[in-house]
């Protein structure tokens, strides 16, 4: 599958019923050698701005999983391994931001507040039609994109 098919299967997952988080993971899950199952398992409670409490978007947390698959550390000490990850990170948040107006779920639903409940809402016509769901997890899948073809713009200050 070429890098701009999975955009569009980010979003085609969400379609299907899967949270953003997921959405954005299973659409790169086997270019890290994940399984679709494997991916809907270790993206499942980031969805809904980590499960369900509106915190940072489901569909950039999802980006930061694939970020840990590209740059970390494997070792405790590995400073340098922890700084690359941190900085890709604030690369990939830096540009959501400036494209969404926030990473934040509450904030990119414009909501007053979080719900109290874990049960998510039901899939209909509707619902779709008042999220924004979808267009983040394009945005974060094609951000992902750029990242992985080099053209991802660099951070306008680097701060250390």
């Amino acid at each position: 599958m070429e890098l701009n098919e999975r955009i569009d299967k980010a979003v085609e997952n969400f379609m299907e019923g899967f949270n953003c988080s997921q959405s954005v993971v299973a659409a790169f899950a086997d270019m890290y050698g994940f399984t679709r199952e494997q991916a809907l398992h270790m993206a499942a409670s980031f969805g809904a701005g980590i499960g369900r409490m509106r915190l940072t978007c489901g569909a950039v947390c999802g980006m930061f999983m694939l970020a840990g698959l590209e740059k970390c550390a494997v070792e405790g000490k590995d400073r340098a391994g922890k700084s690359a990850n941190y900085a890709l990170v604030q690369r990939l948040a830096e540009e959501f931001k400036r494209r969404n107006g926030s990473i934040t779920c509450l904030e990119l639903l414009q909501l007053k507040k979080a719900e109290r409940s874990a049960v998510p809402e039901e899939r209909t016509a509707e619902y779709y039609a008042k999220r924004p769901c979808a267009r983040m997890i394009e945005s974060a899948a094609h951000i992902w994109v750029e990242y992985l073809e080099g053209k991802l713009p660099e951070k306008t200050e680097e701060k250390q």
